[in-house]
């Protein structure tokens, strides 16, 4: 996906077993952000930074949405543990993640294995993605600062 693009209708399924559409958020902003891994200190850094920042977000049009592949189980515990008030796409068949390019080949310690690229999308009220942030772009302890900043 690139700057221009409509962004897919079908988001995935959040915590609650909930299917997302992005029509859901027709007349809002939407920061919709990837990342590889509930409760990983860079994933936990990033999603209090988009927590505590989200009320300015909000007040610029913005509503938050995480997504990863791990389960709604998973989302649950780490929406609870870090008193997230946004929802996270369970994005478990991998299909959002593929259709938004953010799937691929990732290489720690030597070792090549598939993840997902950490990546932020701000989408238009009309569904048009309008920035990206890049994964050697977002700081992870700031990224809400560092979204407000850019808008």
């Amino acid at each position: 996906m690139n700057i221009g693009d409509k962004a897919p209708e079908v988001l995935g399924i959040n915590e609650k077993g909930e299917e997302i559409l992005l029509s859901h958020y027709e007349g809002k902003k939407l920061v919709l952000y990837f990342y590889p891994k509930d409760n990983t200190s860079g994933c936990t850094a990033e999603a209090c930074s988009l927590r505590d920042n989200y009320a300015a977000l909000r007040k610029q049009g913005y509503e938050v949405i995480g997504v990863s592949v791990d389960s709604e189980a998973s989302h649950r515990k780490f929406i609870e543990k870090y008193e997230l008030p946004f929802p996270l796409i369970a994005d478990t068949d991998k299909k959002l993640v593929e259709a938004m390019g953010v799937w691929g080949e990732k290489s720690m310690y030597g070792r090549k294995y598939m993840g997902t690229f950490r990546t932020t999308f701000l989408i238009n009220e009309e569904g048009i993605i309008e920035r990206i942030f890049l994964p050697k772009e977002i700081k992870t302890k700031t990224h809400g600062e560092q979204i407000l900043e850019n808008i």
